[in-house]
């Protein structure tokens, strides 16, 4: 799980966007003591992922609900089940609602396209890894998800790791400079990981002694190749609109990672509701 205070942070701000200075609309219609039940509903099978974390949005608004799961983060619910059930003052359930509801469902969404892709690859070495391409505010959240999901977790922020790219080869004057500048100052508790585009590069990054060397945009047939010249001297992770290529065979290279920014930047939402009644 995540550290509580990261959830409490993302949980404060959700909270104070959507309700501003008051919920109007619930102030001024319902009643201060009244009670209602509600549940969550799958309105499509998917990966639940956010359960607990509904419940602490619940919980920070009216500390007095009462919060029932009939699932954990991980399972696979299927349409029509209810996945959690909330009952108490009514205003601050509604008052939750919305943000309880968006976390859900967003969390939920990025761990069932993550298990899509887990599953595409099952039977092989590869591993299915996100990016740093997260709704801003809500990696911790959406890592999480992720890892709920069955992939694992590239850097977390930019000081978990040496990531040389492109443009640091550029600045530093070679992928072998960049690598050397890179080790002499970091502990070596650090991985260095160079992104190449070509065999040539792919060499050079493996005599300077890169950890994980990222192969960038290639066709499966030179991935294939880099698995070859590489002999495990270091990982290797393809990336690159890998959303839109077929896995398995991105897999069947030999590679060792498969990072996916679309595990978080365009997923679909899991379409989830919550229906309220009063409590009789």
């Amino acid at each position: 799980m995540i550290y509580n205070t990261q959830i409490d942070k993302i949980i404060e701000l959700a909270l104070e966007e959507d309700i501003g200075s008051g919920d109007i609309t619930t102030l001024s219609t319902i009643p201060e003591d009244t009670a209602a039940f509600g549940r969550f509903i799958a309105k499509e099978d998917t990966v639940i992922c956010g359960i607990e974390i509904a419940m602490k949005v619940f919980l920070t608004v009216e500390p007095t609900v009462k919060f029932k799961a009939n699932f954990k983060d991980g399972d696979r619910v299927s349409k029509g089940d209810i996945i959690a059930e909330v009952s108490g003052n009514a205003r601050g359930m509604l008052t939750a609602e919305r943000t309880a509801l968006n976390i859900m469902q967003r969390l939920s969404g990025v761990a069932t396209r993550t298990a899509e892709c887990v599953g595409m690859v099952k039977g092989t070495k590869a591993k299915i890894a996100d990016t740093r391409k997260t709704t801003p505010g809500m990696r911790a959240l959406e890592k999480y998800a992720v890892r709920i999901g069955g992939g694992t977790n590239h850097r977390y922020n930019l000081a978990d790791g040496v990531l040389i790219k492109d443009n640091h080869i550029a600045a530093a004057g070679s992928i072998t400079n960049a690598v050397k500048n890179a080790r002499n100052m970091i502990p070596h508790t650090l991985k260095i990981e160079v992104e190449v585009e070509n065999f040539e590069q792919l060499n050079e990054a493996i005599a300077a002694g890169a950890d994980i060397i990222m192969l960038d945009n290639m066709t499966n047939e030179d991935m294939k190749k880099c698995v070859e010249i590489t002999a495990g001297r270091a990982l290797l992770e393809a990336s690159g609109n890998m959303d839109r290529r077929n896995l398995r065979e991105v897999a069947d290279t030999g590679v060792d990672i498969i990072s996916i920014g679309a595990l978080t930047h365009t997923v679909k939402a899991a379409d989830i509701s919550l229906k309220f009644k009063l409590n009789s």
